[in-house]
């Protein structure tokens, strides 16, 4: 191990016996947490090439168990995004993609911090389970197209392991190991194909367009390796996506994106990722027509009855979805009021992800309890004209202590200038 991190240290490439070793080495416990820090330190500030972080991303993802989705019939197409606050898209996506005719075999993660997760957002539908076997995984998706369940404890061992380490050796910001973190865990998941949206602005971890870029074709050249179809969505998240932040609130938006009412960025978002998604799944040839058939699924009412029939199948109260105000909601409500005339120069998504988890809505640790009626309710986005004492968010939660710390998180979010801001695109670029 000594020899391998002197190897890292001077720059020097390093082969797949060497990653074999660190890595069944420290899933094993026989390589102790300062050596294997040593080594990231030594990967951060060296780097890896392409070839060395697709060889650490396969022998990651075979650190624990594979799911075999061979059983489903079709091209099985994930989507994964890198986090942001009012990401609802996979509850709106995932019905949509399914009812047009690609599989969906879905394994998503919880929220922590300022960052929701879908599992706690379909939770907070009553009943509804995301616990499943592997034999009820492929069974509903043979049947019903679609399935979303929590990620199995025993995947990818290597990246828990790993990521908990660079999270206290300041190496969490390395470009091919957020890539080989990301691409280990999907590919472990057992996709043919993965669409990823890359967030990029405060409220994202990546800050600008060229990190992103670089992810990108970090990911894309993995995939390629791996004999897997990559195709990545770089999106801008300098404002939440959508108006509600909080679990039960972007349900309720996501019923009524299906329904054709919903916010017109979180639409055009699911429209760009769906129709890739349908392109990779083969069942249609160009993107434009992707468009086409997603937004006659809306407009059908088809994308909403798969959502029915998700959420029935996996024992969630199906009459939540055809009336959405029976969704959690919060005991107290309070405004936020323009302390200013003007316009919303600036809404900082990290800042209003925080204010939620004040809320009630996310979860500071991994044993918080999360408040399915918490959260924000946006009124006013950039670009909106306001004048003093024009409500700018209403904030839910069932304790009223928590709105304080709150509101002075989300007059930090807000800016108000006395010009119109430029308008900036949601899409910045695809790379394929």
């Amino acid at each position: 191990m000594i020899e391998i991190i002197k190897k890292k240290r001077d720059g020097q490439e390093l082969s797949k016996e060497d990653y074999t070793q660190v890595i069944n080495g420290f899933v094993s416990g026989s390589i102790p947490d300062y050596q294997i820090s040593a080594f990231l330190m030594a990967i951060y500030f060296k780097g890896l090439n392409n070839e060395e972080t697709a060889v650490l991303t396969d022998i990651m993802m075979r650190s624990g168990d594979l799911i075999d989705l061979s059983a489903i019939k079709g091209i099985k197409v994930d989507k994964h995004s890198t986090g942001g606050v009012g990401d609802k898209t996979t509850l709106v996506l995932g019905p949509l993609v399914a009812a047009a005719g690609v599989p969906v075999a879905k394994m998503s993660g919880r929220g922590l911090g300022h960052t929701g997760g879908t599992l706690d957002k379909m939770e907070s539908i009553s009943g509804l389970s995301v616990d499943m076997t592997r034999e009820e995984f492929i069974e509903r998706i043979n049947k019903h197209g679609i399935a979303i369940c929590g990620q199995n404890a025993k995947l990818v061992p290597a990246d828990k392991k790993l990521y908990a380490l660079r999270d206290v050796t300041g190496t969490v910001n390395n470009m091919s190991l957020i890539a080989s973190s990301i691409m280990s865990k999907k590919l472990a998941c057992g996709a043919d194909a993965i669409v990823i949206d890359i967030k990029v602005g405060e409220g994202a971890f990546m800050k600008t367009e060229e990190e992103a870029k670089t992810l990108a074709k970090i990911m894309i050249s993995i995939g390629a390796k791996m004999n897997r179809n990559v195709i990545a969505v770089i999106s801008a998240m300098h404002q939440p996506l959508g108006f509600a932040v909080g679990n039960g609130l972007e349900v309720k938006e996501a019923i009524d994106t299906l329904k054709g009412n919903g916010p017109e960025d979180l639409t055009q978002l699911c429209l760009e990722l769906g129709s890739h998604m349908l392109v990779l799944g083969k069942v249609c040839n160009t993107y434009d027509e992707g468009v086409a058939k997603l937004k006659s699924l809306i407009a059908s009412g088809e994308g909403l009855n798969k959502l029915r029939e998700l959420v029935e199948v996996q024992g969630g109260d199906v009459s939540q979805i055809d009336q959405p105000d029976t969704l959690p909601t919060s005991q107290y409500s309070e405004l936020l009021k323009a302390t200013k005339s003007g316009y919303i120069s600036e809404l900082n998504a990290l800042e209003v992800g925080l204010a939620s988890v004040y809320l009630g809505a996310g979860r500071e640790t991994k044993d918080s309890i999360i408040d399915y009626g918490a959260g924000i309710l946006l009124q006013k986005k950039i670009g909106d004209q306001v004048k003093k004492g024009d409500p700018l968010a209403i904030l839910y939660s069932n304790e009223q202590s928590s709105f304080i710390k709150a509101k002075e998180l989300l007059n930090l979010a807000y800016q108000i200038s006395d010009t119109a801001p430029q308008n900036k695109p949601l899409i910045l670029n695809t790379v394929s």
